[in-house]
């Protein structure tokens, strides 16, 4: 099962906060919702473990990730790979770190998932719209984890 989805997350911080933020593993991964646990391994690589609930299916998932910051290109991009439940999921999320000429940031993100497993084949339409607000809510996460930051900074 293949889902695609794309947004834009407004940061009320300045660029320059917002790449200082994505070239941190750990506090990248901490906007990932319902977090657990996460290992660090490298400037690139974590492990994280994350409570995930699909309909009235419920339980642990084990994520490798990787955070790719390219600050000349003005993208970062996140690839998620793992599973639980049975059930395995590769996501490549990424987002383009816009300014807005204001000390203000979007983040125009979009993101890929495929499932494959039981969820896949009983979640249907339910795995459709978890997907979407997991992709969602990291971004808004990391917005205001940024936002946090920036503040502690002025």
């Amino acid at each position: 099962m293949k889902l695609n989805y794309s947004g834009q997350e407004q940061v009320g911080a300045a660029p320059a906060v917002v790449w200082a933020f994505v070239q941190d593993p750990e506090r990248v991964a901490r906007c990932l919702p319902d977090v657990q646990e996460v290992v660090v391994h490298d400037q690139t690589h974590m492990d994280a473990t994350v409570q995930v609930g699909v309909g009235m299916v419920r339980g642990k998932f084990k994520f490798k990730i990787e955070v790719l910051p390219d600050e000349p290109q003005g993208r970062v991009n996140v690839k998620v790979q793992g599973g639980g439940l049975g059930s395995l999921v590769d996501l490549t999320a990424g987002a383009n770190v816009l300014d807005n000429g204001d000390g203000t940031t979007t983040l125009d993100w979009t993101g890929e998932a495929s499932m494959r497993g039981p969820l896949a084949t009983v979640g249907g339409r339910a795995l459709d719209v978890q997907a979407k607000k997991l992709i969602q809510k990291t971004f808004e996460n990391m917005s205001t984890h940024i936002e946090a930051s920036a503040g502690t900074l002025a």
